[in-house]
């Protein structure tokens, strides 16, 4: 223990006077060598340098690639990942996983879960990818890739590629091919009860599925983030929010083969902002209420979006049968070019290869405010509020609806069944509303909020 007291002394000195932090992990990393040569009970994590932020918080950085991990795209870095995860997990300091850039690290299927014992970082700068073989989850949880659980107070970002290679699992979807059974496939990045998320800075690739799914969550921020998948690709939703509240998503640009944002059941205080989507599906509430199932959905601003060459456009979507209600929703300052159905409320959606039998439940909607929306529609119909004969779509509001054909070849129009509101400003087409009630939305401030949170 002498000598190994004299290296100590030495390097920490050595330390003490370094200027610079490449030279501090140099001395760390020695100094990790040699103590865990000599005492195998040593804290793993003195390995890392460890800095302090602009607070004076220490901060520790741990470096995928120093703990083995090959990034070649080729080898399996998943136990490494959850070794890596367990030690960030367990610090009290502040920890920052950083996946290097120019490395591409394969990863299975991984759950990171908390909670942790301070807040933890990760840091992708380079790109995570995942099997091209399907039968790697046989046996496993199909719904999940990287999977996060319980975890407080994470940040995920860094300019990196995260690649679901979801080539293979698309060939194979019922959607794509009706003689295959239908099976659950995974999403690239799921967070699941997790609370003071930050999500930002990305490119989501190719997703098997959903690229980001939010779930039981509280005090989350997606922003910057780029994804893409092919239009024909199925269920490839951009980003899933259920059961979560206080949610914003800013300044995000998707191009996929489903929604580009999808809100389902029991979320509230939603905000989705400055958001660039096509080609996909638009921004949808929705479905909600399948296999007479319980939904509601409140309190949503949707405050700047431009959609091109969508299916549709600004939509809500219900099951007949389900049981709730949709309330507060507004949609303003949207831009469309060739869209279909530019506005749509369906409460007959039907997403089954039979079709769905009538039934006289439905989830209520009320209180839905249209203003500002203008642009270009591929249909005639520009304006389509289809609702339930029992539980008729009241408390609508359009104000200052320019929507015109994309062609000009024909007049745009509006359809109405069972459906009663007002409008204000000058709207095209004209509203088909079969009686006035006063609405007028206005965002809480507590939602308002988000945009600078």
């Amino acid at each position: 223990m002498g000598e190994l007291r004299s290296y100590l002394s030495f390097f920490c000195f050595t330390f003490s006077y370094s200027v610079s932090i490449l030279a501090s992990r140099l001395v760390y990393t020695t100094i990790s060598f040699l103590l865990v040569a000599n005492v195998n009970s040593f804290d793993p994590l003195i390995q890392f340098p460890i800095l302090k932020n602009t607070t004076g918080k220490s901060i520790t950085l741990i470096y995928v690639n120093e703990f083995g991990a090959k990034g070649d795209g080729i080898t399996d870095d998943t136990k490494i990942f959850q070794h890596i995860w367990k030690i960030a997990c367990s610090s009290p300091l502040r920890p920052k996983i950083i996946i290097p850039q120019g490395y591409s690290f394969l990863v299975r299927p991984i759950d990171f879960v908390g909670p942790c014992r301070s807040k933890v970082s990760l840091v992708i700068s380079g790109s995570i990818v995942a099997p091209k073989d399907p039968e790697v989850w046989d046996g496993l949880d199909p719904h999940k890739w990287l999977y996060f659980l319980k975890v407080r107070h994470l940040t995920v970002q860094g300019g990196g590629t995260i690649n679901g290679m979801g080539h293979k699992w698309w060939a194979r979807s019922c959607k794509i091919n009706t003689t295959n059974p239908c099976r659950h496939a995974p999403t690239a990045m799921s967070f699941h009860r997790c609370s003071n998320l930050k999500v930002r800075n990305l490119r989501m690739l190719n997703s098997q599925q959903m690229h980001i799914s939010i779930s039981d969550c509280i005090y989350v921020e997606v922003s910057r983030i780029i994804v893409q998948a092919p239009a024909k690709s199925p269920n490839t939703d951009g980003i899933h929010i259920s059961s979560s509240t206080l949610v914003g998503i800013r300044d995000c640009s998707i191009r996929t083969g489903d929604d580009c944002i999808s809100i389902v059941g029991n979320s509230s205080m939603i905000l989705v902002k400055n958001i660039a989507c096509g080609p996909g599906h638009g921004i949808s509430i929705g479905s909600l209420g399948k296999s007479n199932s319980w939904s509601q959905v409140q309190n949503v601003l949707v405050d700047g979006a431009y959609l091109s060459n969508t299916a549709n456009g600004v939509r809500i979507k219900t099951w007949q049968g389900g049981r709730g209600f949709v309330r507060k929703i507004t949609f303003e300052n949207v831009w469309m070019k060739n869209v279909s159905n530019p506005i749509i409320i369906d409460q007959y959606y039907c997403d089954s290869p039979t079709p769905c039998p009538n039934q006289t439940l439905a989830i209520s909607i009320q209180s839905v405010s249209f203003l500002g929306i203008r642009g270009t529609s591929a249909t005639k119909n520009a304006i389509t509020f289809a609702c339930s004969d029992s539980c008729p779509c009241r408390r609508l509001y359009l104000k200052d609806v320019q929507i015109v054909s994309f062609l000009r070849l024909f007049r745009t129009t509006s359809f109405c069944w069972k459906a009663y509101g007002t409008t204000s400003g000058l709207n095209n087409p004209p509203s088909c509303f079969s009686s006035g009630e006063s609405n007028r939305q206005q965002p809480t401030e507590r939602l308002s909020n988000l945009l600078t949170a």
